[in-house]
């Protein structure tokens, strides 16, 4: 397995995020676990993996493009994954209990879509069912995963994309906005910074209060971001 801390300082231990790259497909060796956790996803960046969860029915594929999350002590299992999948993984906080369950077996039983884990619903959001709606920042669209309703306001994940419109200056609210390069290429500015050219595989962390702004975005930019809280104020700032 290969393993890319994309948050080295980890935000003094409020986040972890992941690159994890497996190259040798085939069944993966794994128990029925779960975690003691406040927010955990698993966005599918390449390939696919098969995976069972506690009450959500038959094991499926996440597919690239794809992503589940896992909320608290869900119990669930890896079964088999693809050749070079690749996935991105957040956990808040950055250090988490992972524990064994020696007497669940999965599937256990037809799927219960609205049981709530300590408050959060299951989510397993698929790419080509998804709605495009704009984006927070003007000069972008975005697909909403539905994670920010399904875990009452603890997180929120969207994919963003350019619509061809000019890019805006603006700043958030957010405690934590955590975004990675999906595909193509960007620039990041940021008030008081240098310029930073962005391409994908890239990651960043954009604190409140601070303005930037996205600009000279490929026309196949995609952005994954991920927020804590799910919904917060993002200010447009005015040429």
């Amino acid at each position: 397995m290969h393993y890319r801390d994309l948050i080295p300082d980890r935000l003094g231990g409020s986040i972890i995020a992941s690159h994890i790259r497996i190259p040798d497909g085939g069944p993966v060796p794994d128990m029925v676990h779960y975690h003691t956790v406040g927010f955990q996803l698993i966005y599918c960046y390449r390939g696919w993996v098969d995976l069972v969860y506690e009450d959500q029915g038959e094991p499926f594929r996440l597919f690239a493009g794809n992503c589940v999350i896992q909320p608290p002590e869900i119990r669930h299992r890896v079964l088999y994954a693809s050749e070079n999948i690749e996935v991105i993984e957040i956990g808040v906080p950055a250090e988490h209990v992972t524990t064994i369950d020696h007497e669940m077996e999965l599937p256990n039983g037809p799927p219960n879509p609205e049981r709530q884990f300590h408050g959060q619903k299951f989510v397993h959001h698929k790419a080509p069912e998804a709605e495009w709606v704009p984006f927070r920042i003007p000069g972008f669209t975005c697909r909403d995963t539905t994670i920010a309703q399904n875990t009452q306001n603890v997180a929120g994940v969207q994919v963003i994309r350019p619509d061809g419109a000019a890019a805006q200056r603006s700043w958030h609210e957010s405690d934590i906005l955590f975004t990675f390069v999906l595909e193509g290429q960007m620039t990041l500015e940021g008030e008081g910074r240098d310029p930073f050219d962005l391409a994908a595989g890239d990651a960043f962390v954009i604190p409140p209060n601070m303005t930037t702004c996205y600009s000279n975005a490929s026309t196949d930019l995609e952005l994954l971001e991920v927020s804590l809280p799910g919904r917060f104020a993002t200010h447009v700032v005015e040429t």
